[in-house]
């Protein structure tokens, strides 16, 4: 067996980020930027008012003095003449400050009369005024390639007059489920067999990681099926499977998958849940294959498949590796063993501050107990028993 660490260092130098395409500025909503947004233009494009008020020269700003109206400028219509000794032309938020003044004062700091205006203050340099080029200016970096396109980062680059964003495409994941024992829902259920919740489980875990999920057909437990199922995924990024990733009879998806060229890479890693995990490669398609138990196989997705994810989608393993937070324990736990153990728990709010506290049972096939828990306990190999009060690393589900 390896470790947690070196499963995933081992995975992460596999893979690299998928192509690009280009997407409407619109359609740009959690995509990554496979190139930077540089600025076309200044923002804004010239010195412009923040006031409601009127532009003129500061010197002409004394208290009493009376001041020539010789124009006015709204947003969008430019005053085209020169703003002179004594004048004063009338603005508003967001037209351009005319030429020769250097100053907007507030339309309730003036008494206006027809034709000539008084400040009844003071004004200095500058103003009230938003200088060209203040928010950026062209040729400036503003989003960096890799980062994932929230709605500012899209105002940004539309307000830098990018009309289309260069994004890496969504990874497309092909995932196969194999058993004799599962049933898609909706289908009928065999004796002794169970409904297959990982397909939804990991398509919904892929589709909020960026990709792009394919859901193929079960395979049954024979050689040939699984071979042949693993086909459809021709073309995909990645193939991530689950079940039959153990050593028991029936455990055939490294034999199917060698009837397809399988190199394995690595089987077994010392945690809990989730030990039967492999990767390799058919072909220059990666192969994750995890276990089939829904809470090894979501445990697993947590600390693998995300930042796999994450270098695919370009936005770097970083984005994707799962954060710790210290939080207090709220009730003992016992010496671990040489498998790094990851806990569901509870979240609750002690008398002295945020408390976590591990569910009792902790079966890897309990997919209720996975959706209710607040936040899975990360327990180092070996680590020593525990009394309630001591700090602990946890991850937090709902952060996912």
């Amino acid at each position: 067996m390896i470790s947690v660490e070196e499963a995933r260092t081992r995975i992460l130098a596999q893979v690299k980020p998928v192509g690009a395409e280009l997407v409407a500025l619109s359609q740009g909503l959690g995509r990554v930027l496979a190139a930077p947004v540089i600025a076309r233009l200044n923002q804004p494009p010239a010195d412009i008012s923040a006031m409601d008020g009127y532009a003129l020269r500061a010197v002409d700003a004394a208290p009493g003095a009376r001041l020539k109206l010789i124009g006015e400028a709204p947003a969008g219509q430019p005053f085209a003449g020169h703003v002179g000794v004594r004048e004063t032309v009338r603005v508003f938020t967001g037209g351009v400050v005319p030429d020769g003044a250097d100053a907007v004062i507030l339309q309730e700091n003036v008494e206006a009369d027809t034709g000539f205006v008084q400040p009844r203050d003071g004004a200095e340099t500058g103003q009230n005024i938003r200088r060209k080029g203040q928010d950026f200016a062209a040729g400036s970096a503003l989003l960096s390639r890799g980062r994932r396109c929230d709605s500012r980062a899209l105002a940004l680059a539309g307000a830098a007059n990018y009309p289309w964003l260069s994004v890496h495409r969504r990874p497309r994941v092909a995932i196969l489920s194999t058993g004799d024992e599962i049933s898609l829902p909706g289908d009928p259920l065999a004796p002794g067999g169970i409904i297959s919740s990982n397909g939804a489980l990991l398509a919904g875990f892929v589709a909020a990681h960026g990709g792009e999920p394919l859901l193929l057909p079960i395979a049954r437990d024979d050689i040939s099926a699984i071979a042949n199922a693993s086909d459809a995924a021709q073309g995909a990024d990645l193939l991530l499977t689950t079940g039959g990733a153990s050593v028991g009879e029936h455990d055939l998806l490294q034999a199917g998958l060698k009837e397809r060229g399988f190199a394995l890479d690595f089987w077994k890693v010392a945690m809990r849940p989730g030990k039967p995990l492999i990767f390799g490669r058919v072909g220059a398609l990666p192969v994750l294959g995890l276990p089939g138990n829904p809470v090894a196989a979501y445990v697993c997705a947590v600390l693998f498949l995300a930042p796999l994810l994450a270098v695919l989608a370009g936005r770097g393993a970083a984005a994707g590796l799962p954060v710790f937070d210290a939080v207090m324990l709220g009730a003992a736990l016992k010496q671990n063993d040489q498998r790094e153990d990851f806990l569901r728990a509870s979240l609750v709010r002690g008398e002295e501050g945020e408390v976590v506290v591990p569910y009792e049972r902790q079966d890897s096939g309990q997919l209720q107990a996975l959706t209710q828990a607040d936040a899975l306990i990360r327990r180092p190999p070996f680590a020593p028993a525990l009394v309630p009060g001591k700090v602990v690393q946890i991850i937090r589900l709902r952060n996912l």
